[in-house]
């Protein structure tokens, strides 16, 4: 069987908790310093209690330390990692190969989405490397996973859910240079949300104000089968910056669809981490932040744009049947309540929102002035019924035991053993006293009270005569054997440790550009050690000659219909197309039909 594993974000540790109870297999999470979200630090002693909490279940946590480094940062990033072993994180997930040249720990490393993982060749030099995962670009169609699957000899990591980055990533270089603030650095500026006019090489604006590289929200839950079978055995969800209540939502969803497949295929996969998950809600993906959804090329060139707005729609909730100057009616009878926010293209093409004040006999009355038309398509950005439950303890997530309750010569014994094999024994020096009355039922029901802690009793063996003992020791024992199974738990974790490296690899390539990210001198050895005999500097270091600043998937020609590949329609313009910016920066578009790609360039 194959061990499949939802991979949840955690902004913090609480998140981190909260996304193991609802079901995670294992959660990534920034360190101190150096990850690819710079505003999403945590702290060493916080990793170490979300490490603790996940290890119990199985769970695993690894660290997003996946920016490029600086030769001045590299002693301290080698502390970093020798910090973060030794409160027991389970991999780190990076971009640099500096890593490969430092005296680290045995710690497991994956790949990181920032190493743009797009060709078969360079993942086989990761594995020989002795990564433990590769994360696939995000662009990745089930074809092309299947390439990798049958490559690789380690587990596929692949996008299930979240927001898309418009270029490679890895390969994004315009929030440095019109910013200063390099995504490869965690500093990424989201230049790709802004509004550009789009404009031909005679100054004729075909679009204008349109956010002309923002792109929906990836959700591929509908292909979960199919992604297992193609290769990917982690589910990665996107959004190291999303708030409390999208975790919970998120990763419960896709717990459930995952345990689906898995219940329906046992002979083929398992989960990779134990304890099962109820929910006092029921999860629902449009409810939280979303631009709408794609699947992203998961099946070939679809719609993947949302040029509209770059701000989160949520679900479709009805069409306006009739509006007047206080009020708007749906056509749909749908469940709304007041408070919650609602929204609509308006008249402009910019969405515009709105929060209800009240509705009276299918009148829904906005709590400010707003014209919408007849027509009108209305979706819900905030459902504030849902929020409220997911504020409060929304989920709990068990491991289920047996207990076993024997007489000895000196007293009683508690034998218990959970769902993954865990056993623990002690026995209980007690003088016996023979029971006036029936005490069998007292003594299951004080040993059973498990309910606050994260064990659930499925099943109770009760081998002795009925003596009388004092609910108050009952007690003491059950929270004795409690300490004793999470102990057990922690003893017996065993974290997965770096696989060996093959010391005679080449890397598949001899020249490198910039885009191969090489900002510090140890990055700049290794490659030459594997063969590489031109290696260019990062862009954060020295920026090129007219570099390119993206490279897309993502068609700006194909989205307005004019592929020349697919469409038949006649261009109207003339190429160089330009996306111009509200401050008048122009930006150079170039179509590669051959790759079927974008690139932005530095005009």
């Amino acid at each position: 069987m194959r061990k499949i594993e939802l991979l949840a974000p955690a902004k913090n540790a609480e998140i981190g908790i909260e996304a193991i109870r609802h079901g995670a297999d294992a959660v990534y999470i920034g360190p101190p310093a150096f990850g690819a979200r710079a505003a999403a630090g945590n702290s060493i002693e916080d990793i170490k209690r979300l490490c603790d909490f996940a290890h119990l279940f199985g769970a695993a946590v690894y660290i997003t330390f996946n920016t490029i480094l600086y030769d001045n940062e590299l002693v301290e990033a080698e502390r970093m990692i020798q910090q973060l072993y030794e409160v027991g994180v389970d991999a780190l997930i990076v971009q640099d190969l500096s890593l490969l040249k430092m005296a680290l720990p045995p710690i497991a490393l994956h790949s990181s989405t920032q190493m743009d993982m797009t060709n078969v060749e360079k993942a086989l030099f990761i594995e020989k490397m002795g990564f433990s995962q590769i994360v696939l670009a995000r662009e990745s169609s089930i074809d092309e996973i299947r390439k990798f699957y049958d490559a690789v000899n380690i587990p596929l990591e692949g996008f299930i859910h979240g927001a898309l980055c418009v270029s490679y990533s890895g390969r994004c270089y315009v929030s440095e240079a019109c910013f200063g603030r390099s995504a490869n650095r965690g500093r990424c500026a989201q230049f790709c949300r802004l509004s550009f006019d789009l404009i031909d090489a005679t100054g004729r604006i075909i679009e204008k104000d349109k956010h002309l590289l923002s792109l929906q929200d990836m959700n591929r839950s509908a292909s979960i089968e199919e992604m297992m079978d193609a290769g990917i055995s982690s589910f990665k969800i996107e959004g190291r910056l999303k708030d409390l209540n999208y975790v919970k939502n998120v990763t419960a969803f896709y717990r459930q669809a995952i345990d689906k497949v898995i219940d329906k295929r046992q002979n083929d996969y398992c989960r990779t981490s134990y304890g099962v998950s109820t929910y006092n809600f029921t999860p629902n993906l449009s409810k939280s932040f979303n631009r709408g959804f794609t699947e992203y090329f998961l099946h070939g060139r679809s719609k993947v744009h949302n040029f509209s707005t770059p701000k989160a729609r949520g679900e479709f909730v009805g069409t306006v049947e009739r509006s007047n100057r206080d009020a708007f009616y749906l056509e749909e009878d749908v469940n709304i309540a007041a408070g919650d926010g609602l929204c609509f293209l308006n008249s402009f093409g910019k969405l515009e929102g709105f929060r209800i004040n009240k509705i009276v006999n299918g009148a829904i009355f906005p709590g400010r002035s707003v014209r919408i038309p007849r027509g009108a398509k209305i979706f819900r950005n905030l459902d504030i019924k849902f929020d409220a439950m997911l504020q409060k303890n929304s989920a709990e997530r068990k491991i289920q035991i047996e207990i076993t309750f024997n007489e000895t010569s000196e007293g009683f014994s508690i034998t218990i053993a959970d769902e993954q094999g865990h056993k623990i024994a002690k026995d209980f020096a007690l003088e016996k006293t023979i029971a006036n009355t029936p005490q069998r039922e007292n003594i299951i029901k004080q040993l059973s009270k498990w309910g606050n802690t994260i064990f659930s009793v499925k099943t109770f063996r009760f081998n002795t005569e009925e003596y009388f003992i004092p609910s108050s020791i009952l007690s003491t024992w059950r929270r004795e054997m409690e300490q004793l199974l999470i102990e057990e738990h922690q003893i017996k974790y065993q974290r997965p440790q770096r696989r060996q490296t093959a010391k005679d690899s080449t890397y598949y390539t001899q020249e490198l550009d910039y885009t191969a990210n090489v900002s510090n001198h140890l990055a700049k050895d290794f490659y030459a050690e594997h063969g590489v005999n031109h290696i260019a500097p990062a862009f954060e270091i020295k920026p090129p000659q007219s570099p390119t600043l993206m490279t897309c998937r993502h068609c700006i020609r194909y989205a307005l219909g004019h592929c020349p590949q697919r469409h038949s329609s006649p261009l109207f313009w003339k190429e160089p197309l330009y996306l111009q910016s509200s401050d008048g920066k122009r930006f150079r578009l170039k179509f590669d039909c051959a790759k079927c790609e974008m690139q932005v360039l530095q005009s």
